[in-house]
This record gives C-alpha cells, sequence and structure tokens, in this order.
C-alpha cells in the first residue's frame, strides 16, 4: 500500500493502517526522541505522546513536502510542549557567557558518548543545544518553539556547551591517567 493512502486511512482511524505508519517510521522517530530527553524512559513516554499527537493531526498533513519531515516535527514539537508545560526552560538572567570551544580527539570519545552526556544536561540546555546544534534552528526561531527570548536560547546554548566541555576534559583528563 503506498503511504499516500495509509495517511488518507490513517485519518480516518484505521487501525491497521496506523501500525504500518508506526512500524515504518518507529526507528527514526524514537531516536529523536532519546536526543530531547534525559533517559530512555522519558523517551518512551514523548515517543507514545508525540505519535498519539502525529494520528490525532495527521489529517492535517497537506501532502505538501516530505511527510516524515512532518511527522519529526510534530514529535519535536509535542516533546517541547511538555517541558513548556513544565516550565523548565525560562532562565532569569539573559547574560550571555563566552563562546566555548570543546576539542575532541576523536579515537577517545564515542558518539554515544558524547548522546550521553547530552542526555544528562539539564532540559533547559539539551533543548536549546540539540535544537541549536544537532537541528541548526537559529535562536530566533528557538526563542519562538520554547517561548523564551533569543538572548536565553543564546545563554542557554553556552552554558551547554561549558557543561559538556567541562564533563568532557574531565574524561580525557581521566583517560590519560589511565
Amino acid at each position: 500500500m503506498g503511504l499516500e493512502k495509509l495517511i488518507k486511512k490513517c485519518a480516518k482511524n484505521d487501525r491497521k493502517a496506523q501500525k504500518e505508519i508506526y512500524q515504518l517510521f518507529a526507528g527514526k522517530l524514537f531516536s529523536i526522541c532519546l536526543k530531547y530527553s534525559k533517559n530512555k524512559q522519558e523517551a518512551q513516554d514523548n515517543f507514545q505522546d508525540g505519535f498519539i499527537t502525529i494520528f490525532d493531526k495527521i489529517g492535517q498533513f497537506k501532502f505538501e513536502g516530505s511527510f516524515e519531515g512532518w511527522m519529526k516535527r510534530v514529535m519535536v514539537n509535542t516533546i517541547l510542549l511538555k517541558y513548556r508545560k513544565k516550565s523548565v526552560l525560562n532562565i532569569v538572567t539573559e547574560e550571555i557567557p563566552e563562546e566555548v570551544v570543546v576539542d575532541i580527539d576523536d579515537d577517545e570519545i564515542s558518539l554515544e558518548f558524547l548522546l550521553n552526556l547530552i542526555r544528562e544536561l539539564p532540559d533547559r540546555y539539551r533543548m536549546v543545544f540539540n535544537l541549536y546544534v544537532l537541528d541548526g534552528h537559529s535562536h530566533k526561531e528557538i526563542g519562538k518553539m520554547l517561548k523564551i527570548a533569543e538572548g536565553t536560547s543564546k545563554s542557554n546554548l553556552a552554558r551547554a556547551r561549558g557543561i559538556l566541555k567541562q564533563k568532557i576534559e574531565v574524561y580525557q583528563e581521566s583517560q590519560q591517567s589511565v
């Protein structure tokens, strides 16, 4: 069955079509949830909420552009909405620390290790870091998405980078003494 036909059936609450869509895209969408969540359990909760939202809104898909891209946006927006409701993203100061440069030796540090460090960041920093560094959004876009000032986005990114730099340096020092 073609994707367009599946989408139209999903819009009519066809459970079989929903299962097919789920099976086609679950892996890619779950990896997005892992990126924006503290841990696997939170990622699973976000994933479930995101898919519910996707199926609730699937009738709004206009068959313009990528369906996968549309689903990813819905998933990310669902996750961001949960964090905005928790109001963990609001930070009072807009003082922007200096730009942080992190030197990483690719032979010493794996992508898995880096992703784990990102997951450990406080929510407000992790969200901004992911949106800016991994997804390529501007601070202006992030401000609108998270309902924070552009300066707060810049500040949160700088703090996230600072935390990551410190953790990477500690790790690299521990590896040198082994």
